[in-house]
């Protein structure tokens, strides 16, 4: 699907991609989370490892622009937003927190109780996840909406990206 091309259309658009972004997350974790279900059985522990690198990584890559490009340019542009964009900075030193645990617990051998506690930290991660894009969504998508970035047309930052093909399945 190509872009808008018409100017309006396409800035009326950043707040749309947040959601359509986290849309995609949810997605992919939710896909996680069934191969986390299948892996023991199936014997598919690399591809699972795999999996949540590129998941971990495509959070990461969506907070860290969010933190970088996204809220600086908002908090500049609406300072009523600032303590908004605090609580969502906070959440994201917390959900990586939960992908570091993720990670570890994915990288080694996954027995029984690593499986568990890998099933415990997805649930946790969900949850965290699922309230803080919703949070986001609701208090940021007009404002994101509103922003004039022309910069961003030719280029998306990080935060407005997804790329299934960096996601194994």
């Amino acid at each position: 699907m190509e872009p808008p091309t018409d100017p309006a259309v396409r800035l009326t658009a950043f707040g749309n991609q947040l959601i359509q972004v986290h849309l995609w997350l949810r997605e992919q974790l939710e896909v996680l989370r069934d191969e986390l279900e299948s892996a023991p059985e199936g014997g598919r522990q690399r591809d699972l490892s795999l999996h949540c690198l590129a998941f971990c990584a495509a959070v990461s890559r969506h907070h860290g622009g969010e933190d970088a490009v996204a809220f600086p340019d908002l908090a500049e542009r609406s300072p009523e937003l600032r303590p908004v964009l605090e609580e969502l900075g906070r959440d994201h030193r917390l959900v990586a927190e939960v992908l570091r645990r993720l990670e570890e617990l994915l990288g080694g051998g996954l027995d029984p109780e690593r499986a568990r506690d890998a099933r415990t930290e997805l649930d946790s991660l969900a949850a965290l996840l699922e309230t803080h894009f919703t949070y986001e969504e609701r208090r940021l998508a007009r404002a994101l909406n509103s922003l004039r970035r022309p910069h961003w047309e030719a280029s998306p930052p990080g935060f407005l990206l997804t790329s299934p093909a960096q996601i194994p399945r």
